[in-house]
């Protein structure tokens, strides 16, 4: 018994905030400087009045439009988020009862960035391969927009917003799988990206902060331990570098991803980038970035790759993943 993606849908904001329209607040840079340094042109943002919910609601109602079957057949919700609507009740439930899902299904949230597609992913195998849950439905949303500052060009150039939703079910063939997890987490980073004050630890009863991300520190990070992820699982999967048809990296920025491709040692045709309009989605860059594959024929059937992702935790975390 194995399980495989069978589709996957994505939902941005309406709103779309520009290089141009950024550089205007800030100092020194220019639109140019800005697709120069991390590959983005422009990202989408969340309204006053929408929440990363929204979004993976809407992702899910694309999804169902297209496959309106798995509406009917989804037995278990996973909604990866680290900017929920509330603390408690789990954004999860409540996003059940809007897609009129039955209340006879599981729905959780698990509270994972930028590696949290992955978790998601293994989470959702896991139900599905003990035979627990049939048809899973992973939803991602994160709306860092709302939590960086305004006058932090470090941060506010880099993220969007965005939703995705992914189908993970049953495959009795074997002919499309998801394999070979490796996970990493080091919490002695958590200050590497933070939001201070947002939950119960409080200094002082302080209001909560913008949103703190020590760059040098993450890519130092990202540059240690994604090398050795990506050995070991190449390793557990008895795969070389050359039978990775295709890779795709959490979509951070464009830095980050030239750095990690020469320490990984892929070349450009097996690399999968596509960003540049969306800027960096935390949870929802890896499933934009396959669904955008799928739909422009880069991935096809038969073929073999790698997901990875890394980031806030600190964690990390890869797959295998055949179509």
């Amino acid at each position: 018994m194995s399980s495989r993606i069978e589709d996957v849908a994505v939902a941005l904001p309406g709103k779309i905030l520009s290089n141009k329209e950024l550089a205007e607040g800030f100092a020194g840079w220019t639109a140019d400087k800005i697709v120069k340094k991390l590959g983005i042109e422009q990202r989408h943002v969340l309204a006053p009045d929408e929440t990363p919910s929204d979004l993976a609601v809407s992702a899910a109602e694309n999804l169902f439009n297209t496959r309106p079957e798995f509406r009917s057949e989804i037995d278990y919700l996973i909604f990866c988020t680290q900017s929920p609507d509330y603390l408690l009740p789990t954004s999860a439930c409540i996003i059940q009862d809007r897609l009129g899902l039955p209340s006879t299904i599981g729905a959780i949230d698990i509270n994972q960035g930028c590696s949290g597609y992955l978790h998601g992913l293994a989470l959702a195998k896991s139900l599905v391969d003990a035979n627990v849950a049939k048809t899973v439905l992973l939803l991602t949303a994160d709306g860092y927009s709302k939590l960086v500052g305004d006058d932090d060009p470090s941060v506010r150039t880099i993220f969007g917003d965005a939703g995705t939703a992914t189908i993970i079910a049953r495959d009795e063939t074997g002919e499309s799988t998801l394999e070979n997890f490796v996970f990493g987490s080091d919490g002695s980073g958590a200050d590497k990206l933070i939001v201070k004050n947002s939950g119960m630890r409080t200094a002082d009863g302080g209001a909560i902060e913008d949103l703190y991300m020590d760059g040098p520190a993450v890519l130092n990070f990202t540059l240690r331990e994604i090398p050795p992820m990506f050995e070991t699982l190449l390793q557990k999967a008895d795969m070389a570098k050359a039978d990775v048809e295709f890779a795709i990296l959490h979509q951070a920025n464009s830095f980050i991803l030239k750095q990690l491709q020469r320490k990984l040692g892929l070349q450009d045709e097996q690399m999968i980038v596509d960003f540049a309009d969306v800027g960096n989605t935390v949870s929802s860059t890896i499933p934009i970035a396959l669904s955008r594959a799928i739909d422009k024929g880069h991935i096809e059937r038969g073929q073999t790759g790698v997901l990875l992702g890394f980031g806030v935790g600190l964690s990390w975390a890869g797959c295998t993943i055949k179509f």
